[in-house]
């Protein structure tokens, strides 16, 4: 290892460039998705892009427990709502998929410098932390209304 190296694995207050891309990222993705919601409710609730379930449907099923919503309402459930991304009521889930992954991304930006330093505690941890967020994203594992 290099003195250079050497410097940017030692335990210092001074930020590595893969935090720095981290920081970076997290901060124009945080603020891309926010913009990307704010823009698709003001879609929405302007009418200017149909929902697939009208805004009074929602109003008047809002009681229901989320099974029975979801049957009233004909909603998709897991990841159908990716296809109806063009819709006023699912484009927002863009917005809020963005900020999802963004951790997913920020983690795997830390791997090459955890890798260069030597660091195994902290690049299996990393790489362990993505595949469990990935895991859970894709719904192949646990339950709940999804």
């Amino acid at each position: 290892m290099s003195n250079e190296e050497q410097t940017v694995c030692a335990v210092s207050a001074q930020a590595t460039p893969e935090q720095m891309l981290y920081a970076k990222i997290l901060e124009r993705g945080a603020a891309l998705g926010l913009l990307m919601m704010i823009v698709s409710y003001i879609l929405y609730v302007s009418g200017l892009i149909t929902p697939t379930v009208p805004i009074e449907t929602v109003a008047a099923n809002w009681h229901l427990g989320i099974h029975d919503y979801l049957a009233a309402t004909g909603s998709p459930t897991g990841w159908a709502w990716f296809g109806m991304l063009g819709t006023g009521d699912y484009m927002n889930f863009a917005g809020l998929a963005l900020l999802a992954l963004l951790t997913i991304v920020c983690y795997a930006v830390l791997i090459p410098g955890y890798l260069r330093c030597n660091d195994k505690a902290y690049t299996f941890f990393t790489i362990a932390e993505i595949i469990v967020l990935s895991l859970a994203a894709s719904g192949l594992v646990g339950g709940g209304g999804h």
